[in-house]
């Protein structure tokens, strides 16, 4: 087991009393969208509706599509609410996130690369309508299951996190490395969506917050490399079904990968809010 986290039990994302809560919400949401006579049917990892689709009826346009799960930001978000505030700090907005900025340490997150893409869309429109000028934060633990400014050893790091402001087509893309997977939890990215790049840059009105799931054949492949032996341990002890923030669903938010373990993914995510 990971040094770092071996002194603290698998509480990473909140811990059960402060996961309960949001997971007993997203479950109420879901029961009540199932009785819903209108679907509630997210958009893929790479593809939006056409004009056709989600114009086809009159209750599905205005219904609009499932926005992302509200999920926990946990015990290590750097966003103020807890303390530590990394996106007040110049060079945060940044797409390379691998190396310490500012007054850190200077130290850079090794592992296999990953490009993080997410293209942030407006729910109520269907998904049909990108999300320009929005801003997203993202942050994960490195391949030591270890999270930049608050675990030991890298606590004057600030490495794995960033924020970018979306394009014309409401996407961000981030240069990282593929994170460990660490005890009590699937392999996974946190992120923050603001409604602008000034709302993020001030830690405030934060539009939503969510986590992005990563395949188990993708983490399998990445963990048979260098330097995630640790990782292949703890995942063989856990499922996304089984997982305390994707049990009770994942499929909107599972990313959709491309590359290989020698050249490095990319991971793709669209975003409704």
């Amino acid at each position: 087991m990971n040094e770092r986290h071996a002194q603290s039990p698998p509480e990473h994302d909140g811990g059960l009393s402060h996961d309960l809560p949001v997971l007993a919400r997203r479950r109420m949401i879901r029961l009540m969208a199932g009785a819903s006579l209108v679907p509630l049917v997210g958009c893929t990892s790479q593809e939006k509706p056409s004009a056709s689709a989600s114009s086809s009826s009159s209750s599905s346009s205005s219904a609009g599509c499932a926005e992302i799960p509200e999920e926990t930001a946990g015990p290590f978000p750097g966003d103020g609410s807890n303390g530590v505030n990394v996106l007040k700090e110049s060079g945060v907005v940044r797409s390379d996130i691998t190396r310490s900025f500012g007054d850190s340490a200077g130290g850079t997150a090794e592992g296999v690369p990953l490009t993080i893409t997410l293209t942030v869309v407006d729910a109520a429109s269907g998904c049909g309508t990108p999300k320009k000028g929005a801003a997203v934060y993202i942050w994960h633990c490195d391949r030591d299951g270890a999270y930049s400014l608050y675990s030991e050893g890298v606590t004057e790091e600030n490495y794995l996190r960033g924020v970018q402001e979306t394009d014309e087509e409401g996407r961000v893309t981030f240069t990282s490395v593929f994170p460990g997977c660490y005890p009590g939890r699937w392999p996974h990215a946190h992120f923050e969506v603001y409604g602008s790049l000034a709302d993020a840059t001030a830690a405030t009105s934060i539009t939503s917050t969510s986590q992005l799931a990563f395949p188990q054949d993708v983490c399998e492949a990445v963990y048979a490399t260098d330097g995630y032996g640790g990782s292949v341990r703890n995942l063989s002890s856990l499922s996304l079904e089984d997982d305390g923030v994707f049990g009770d669903g994942h499929e909107r938010q599972l990313a959709t990968m491309t590359g290989s373990a020698r050249d490095g993914y990319t991971a793709a995510l669209t975003v409704p809010v």
